[in-house]
C-alpha cells in the first residue's frame, strides 16, 4: 500500500460515484493505473464494497437507539445462536461483541417510541439466550461516521 493507494482510498470512502478520470487524478494516476489499483484493492478485500449513505431523518427514522445485551451464558453454542438470530432481523443495523458490562451492543433505529415498542416486541424480544437488555436513546447525533482515518492507519511509503 503506498501514498496512492491510500489517496484512492480516500477518495472512493467520501465519494465513491467519482469517475476512474476524477479518482486518477486525485491520486497521481493515469486513468488506466487508477482502473488497475482499485481493481487490486478489491481483489485484497480492502475494499469490500460501494454503498450510498442515506439520511435516515429524511426515511423517517429519527429515533437511534443502542441496545446492550448481556447473555445468559457466554458459551460458544449461546453466542453462536444470538448472533444468527440478529442476523436474520434487518431491524437490527448494527451488532458488535463487546469488552465490559455488556455482551452487545446493537444499533437499532425507527420511526418514533411506537416503531421502537414493536422492534422491542417483535425482533429484541426475540433473540435467544438474553438475560439483560438495555436501552439509550440518541438525544441528538453529534458526528456521524464518515469513513475510516485513512491516512493515520497506513503507513504510505
Amino acid at each position: 500500500m503506498d501514498r496512492a493507494d491510500v489517496k484512492l482510498l480516500e477518495a472512493l470512502q467520501s465519494d465513491s460515484t467519482q469517475s476512474i478520470a476524477q479518482l486518477a487524478e486525485q491520486a497521481a494516476l493515469s486513468p488506466s493505473a487508477c482502473h488497475r489499483r482499485i481493481r487490486s484493492l478489491e481483489q485484497a478485500g480492502i475494499i469490500s464494497g460501494y454503498g450510498a449513505r442515506l439520511d435516515p431523518r429524511k426515511l423517517g427514522l429519527s429515533l437511534v437507539v443502542f441496545v446492550e445485551i448481556t447473555l445468559t451464558s457466554q458459551s460458544r453454542e449461546a453466542m453462536d445462536r444470538f448472533e444468527d438470530a440478529v442476523r436474520a432481523f434487518d431491524d437490527i443495523l448494527d451488532c458488535s461483541l463487546m469488552s465490559g458490562n455488556a455482551d452487545y451492543l446493537l444499533r437499532v433505529a425507527a420511526a418514533d417510541l411506537a416503531q421502537f415498542d414493536a422492534i422491542h416486541r417483535d425482533c429484541l424480544a426475540r433473540l435467544p439466550g438474553v438475560s439483560s437488555m438495555r436501552s439509550s436513546f440518541t438525544i441528538r447525533n453529534i458526528k456521524s461516521w464518515r469513513g475510516y482515518p485513512i491516512s493515520r492507519c497506513m503507513n504510505p511509503a
